[in-house]
């Protein structure tokens, strides 16, 4: 059995949320990164990209239905997205074969 990963975020900017108590949170273009590595999901490398890294901040806050801290997210990596998933890392695939041909 597969063991799911835990995607962070890390993002082209970022903005300071005053509501919540001064919290960093991720701001433009956001892509999937997993904590304790040097490059995105999609193969970015985050310092010549120069990417934000957000670990405290759960790769499905960023995306933009979640409601989380995705309120100045304008864009999600489509490559990250497909990796990662949008609905969280558990999620599977959207369809489902109900009575295939034998």
């Amino acid at each position: 059995m597969a063991r799911s990963k835990a995607y962070a975020v890390a993002a082209s900017g970022q903005w300071t949320d005053e509501e919540e108590g001064r919290r960093r949170l991720p701001a433009g273009e956001a892509h999937a990164w997993e904590p304790g590595r040097n490059e995105t999901v999609c193969g970015l490398s985050l310092s010549r990209s120069q990417l934000v890294r957000f670990p405290h901040v759960p790769w499905t806050d960023a995306i933009p239905e979640s409601g989380g801290a995705a309120d100045r997210v304008r864009r999600l990596c489509p490559r990250c997205a497909s990796v990662a998933g949008r609905a969280g890392a558990g999620a599977g695939p959207a369809w489902r074969r109900v009575n295939p041909r034998p």
